[in-house]
């Protein structure tokens, strides 16, 4: 039988990410864990309400989310360590400005440039709903038909709570593809 160990927040791992908007004429970056698909073309990205980027994110209603792998992992994890308030990150990540006016990270292998629809509060957070204005994917990560491979990607996770950070796994098998009920 399972034990109830209350109402935790349990659905870990997540993809870690770092997520940037414009602070002006210069970009800033935080880690982000808490993130969802809302729907085929719409995210949520849900941000502690202290943190810097939020009043930048609902200033220009754009925001990046930038999948972190293994090699960007220092630089992400440095981010989410130091308060935009306290110090200048706008050098931290070689970048360039999307299509829809978000930055977007040179060395991430996957970007989704956003454009906020609507911010929901609960108590110490802001969760941005956002449309999912353009992808941008490194080329090696894109398979002969032109489709996401994020077995190349080696997108890295975040387990919140013992603060770990996951390397993905094997595939294990192809999703609806067990079409008999498994004998028990």
């Amino acid at each position: 039988m399972k034990k109830n160990i209350g109402s935790k927040l349990a659905l870990y791992p997540m993809p870690i990410t770092v997520v940037g908007a414009m602070n002006g004429d210069k970009p800033t970056w935080t880690l982000a864990g808490h993130l969802g698909i809302i729907g085929h073309d719409r995210v949520m990205v849900s941000l502690a309400a202290p943190h810097f980027i939020n009043g930048c994110i609902k200033e220009t209603k754009k925001l990046s989310i930038n999948l972190v792998n293994e090699i960007m992992l220092p630089e992400a994890d440095y981010v989410g360590s130091v308060s935009g308030n306290k110090a200048d990150k706008s050098q931290i990540f070689a970048y360039e400005i999307g299509d829809s006016g978000a930055p977007v990270l040179n060395d991430s292998p996957l970007t989704l440039e956003c454009s906020v629809d609507d911010i929901y509060e609960t108590p110490n957070f802001e969760s941005f709903i956002c449309t999912i204005d353009n992808t941008y994917v490194a080329e090696e990560h894109l398979n002969e038909k032109g489709k996401v491979d994020y077995n190349t990607m080696k997108p890295v996770l975040f387990e919140f709570p013992t603060y770990q950070y996951l390397k993905t796994g094997e595939i294990i098998g192809k999703c609806l593809s067990f079409k008999k009920m498994p004998e028990k």
